[in-house]
């Protein structure tokens, strides 16, 4: 079979495979023609881009949110955990850039467990991880005092993360339910949703459930939670207000404040919403491929996910960069290159109440 794939004009995909290894590729892909080469290299350019920029954004993430005293706090350890996650995905791409450049399944079954079992740690982590941010946010927001964070809790998140995901790594790597084989043009790999038999489908639907449907349940479920509250918080204040005849119950330092955990909440948001549209296209393609019509799912098709996944863990620091009102202080003074304006909430509120006394000795003045 390999040598007649050899012999093709148009060669398919596998047909620089050895034959000890084909074994390991669902035959779903090898009826396609193999890409252009300089479709590979496109790809592979852009995953040293993502690798540049997700390395470097979630490496500072990491440095600031773990060397900065103010950011050091119970809730902030899963942010540092989500970017870790985002942190060691890159870790795979090596994988993916050598097959590419090499075109096809270079590094074989032992690059391809490499990658699978990298890419299942980092992808189920980030989307419990977010599921856990989203937890946090509607404690500290809607029930600040019996609510809060602590160190205990949060490592036991953490820990309990990685836990959630062993059980698909470990069934995908002995192969006792599920496994983990390349994809699309071969460069990439993650668990079997093609082959056609009822463990397959059995597995697809227990990992879409556990790793995306309950992450994403918990994630509408709290910030939809967050969103009524905020609502409901401010027409109480705006009516209370009203009764009293006063523009505002609020002082300067309840405003700060309030504004503070709304732009981090608003981060933790964008970034379940980055999660959420990243990683539905994957899902949808796993479900297609155990359920559907796999005639659907040609290589160039299934490439389009497995970026966008990428693609996440690059935008993820860059939100925290422009919302996290902690971190972008904090980053202005380690790295005031960046030319951050960031204002800190004391200073924002000793100016606003210093403009306040101006005005009333004005006022009794005149």
């Amino acid at each position: 079979m390999n040598t007649l794939r050899l012999g093709s004009e148009s060669r398919l995909l596998g047909w620089n495979v050895p034959p000890e290894e084909i074994h390991h590729i669902p035959e779903h892909w090898l009826q396609y023609e193999e890409p252009q080469a300089s479709l590979h290299y496109l790809l592979a350019m852009l995953y040293i881009f993502f690798t540049i920029m997700s390395l470097l954004g979630n490496g500072l993430v990491i440095w600031v949110f773990t060397a900065a005293k103010s950011l050091r706090t119970p809730s902030n350890i899963l942010v540092i955990n989500l970017a870790i996650c985002d942190f060691f995905m890159m870790f795979k791409t090596p994988v993916f850039i050598y097959n590419s450049f090499m075109r096809g399944f270079a590094l074989g079954n032992l690059g391809c467990q490499i990658y699978g079992i990298i890419g299942s740690y980092t992808g189920i982590g980030a989307s419990a991880t977010n599921a856990f941010i989203a937890y946090d946010r509607y404690n500290v927001i809607t029930r600040p005092l019996e609510g809060k964070m602590t160190q205990g809790k949060a490592l036991l998140m953490v820990i309990f993360i990685y836990l959630y995901a062993t059980p698909f790594v470990v069934a995908c790597v002995t192969e006792s339910w599920g496994r983990f084989v390349p994809e699309g043009y071969l460069t990439s790999c993650t668990f079997d949703y093609l082959t056609d038999n009822f463990d397959t489908r059995l597995f697809v639907g227990t990992i879409f459930f556990f790793s995306f449907v309950c992450p994403t349940t918990m994630i509408i479920y709290y910030y939809s939670q967050i969103v009524g509250h905020v609502f409901s918080h401010e027409k109480a204040l705006r009516d209370q207000a009203k009764k009293m005849n006063v523009e505002s119950l609020r002082s300067n330092v309840d405003k700060s404040k309030d504004t503070a955990e709304i732009r981090i909440a608003k981060a933790a948001i964008t970034i379940c919403f980055l999660f959420f549209v990243s990683w539905t296209p994957y899902g949808v393609m796993s479900l297609i491929g155990a359920f559907g019509d796999k005639s659907l799912l040609t290589p160039g098709v299934t490439m389009i996910p497995a970026c966008t996944c990428k693609m996440v863990a690059c935008v993820d620091p860059f939100v925290y960069a422009i919302s996290h009102p902690k971190y972008r202080l904090e980053l202005q003074k380690r790295c005031p290159w960046l030319a951050i304006n960031e204002k800190s909430g004391e200073a924002s509120t000793t100016a606003s109440t210093a403009t306040q006394e101006q005005s009333q000795q004005q006022t009794t003045a005149a």
